[in-house]
């Protein structure tokens, strides 16, 4: 059985994205016995003995903060990108996907371009657009053009480094939603380093009926209201309720990645 490490990137904090993660691996537990590693709040990492990685997102700053877990990490991104460079046989490659906090920290990592701190909170649902790599990779396989994504973060990814994303046959497979009205560049939402490590900038783990339960709570609500006013907090239930939209995005992309990734490590390898 192949094994897969859950990298819970949150430092303690409450939150429904691990719930999230730990529903979409419970659905594959068949094939891959699933161990979990609280890595900021208690200095758990997992060594390079696992098969198959998902680092979630989590609060804070992704830049370089000196701290013992982050040196850890990034030793750990360095051992395992080292191994799929020195192997063929996708059978011994280590399968790893990124979300957000996560995403921004292998962005640092391979210098995929600039880490900045937003205006302001990306906060609710929005629709994210493919690029044209992004239209024929299998990561959106299935998804329209947009789709919707939870995204909820205080810094971002922009201005690709193209020059180091080339150095690593790095691409760009998604970015923030056009808006014309507003003089801010446009985050990155998703990059594919190689054909074993993807990452996104939103949370596709996210799940409609657990996201409608978090905002629906008084205390929840009454902030969003004072702060992004009724009519957001409307658009984001029509999108919740949309089995199209984050349903479907929860539904596509994380389980697809596990799914390829399996059947990669049964391959049978010829030289």
């Amino acid at each position: 059985m192949h094994r897969l490490a859950i990298l819970d990137m949150n430092n303690g904090h409450p939150n429904q994205g691990m719930r999230c993660i730990r529903q979409i691996a419970a659905g594959f537990t068949d094939a891959v016995e699933v161990v979990e590693f609280d890595v900021r709040n208690k200095d758990e990492l997992p060594g390079t003995d696992f098969d198959i990685y998902i680092s979630s997102g989590g609060p804070g700053s992704p830049l370089a903060s000196g701290e013992d877990w982050e040196r850890r990490y990034m030793n750990l991104l360095d051992e395992l990108w080292s191994i799929n460079n020195h192997t063929e046989d996708p059978g011994k490659k280590k399968y790893c996907f990124f979300i957000c906090f996560s995403f921004q920290l292998v962005s640092r990592y391979f210098s995929s371009g600039s880490i900045t701190q937003r205006r302001s909170m990306s906060f609710g649902t929005f629709p994210v657009h493919s690029s044209n790599e992004g239209d024929v990779d299998v990561l959106f396989e299935g998804l329209n053009d947009p789709f919707y994504v939870a995204d909820f973060r205080d810094f971002q990814v922009v201005r690709a480094n193209y020059s180091s994303l080339g150095a690593t046959g790095a691409n760009i497979l998604a970015f923030e939603k056009y808006r014309p009205h507003v003089p801010y560049e446009r985050a990155i939402m998703a990059i594919r380093w190689s054909n074993e490590w993807v990452g996104t900038q939103f949370h596709p783990e996210a799940d409609a009926e657990g996201l409608v339960i978090h905002f629906q709570d008084e205390t929840r609500k009454k902030i969003i209201l004072e702060e992004h006013g009724q009519q957001k907090f409307d658009e984001m239930m029509e999108h919740l309720a949309d089995d199209e939209k984050i349903k479907r995005t929860n539904e596509v992309i994380i389980p697809g990645f596990l799914k390829r990734a399996i059947a990669a490590l049964k391959l049978p390898y010829e030289e």
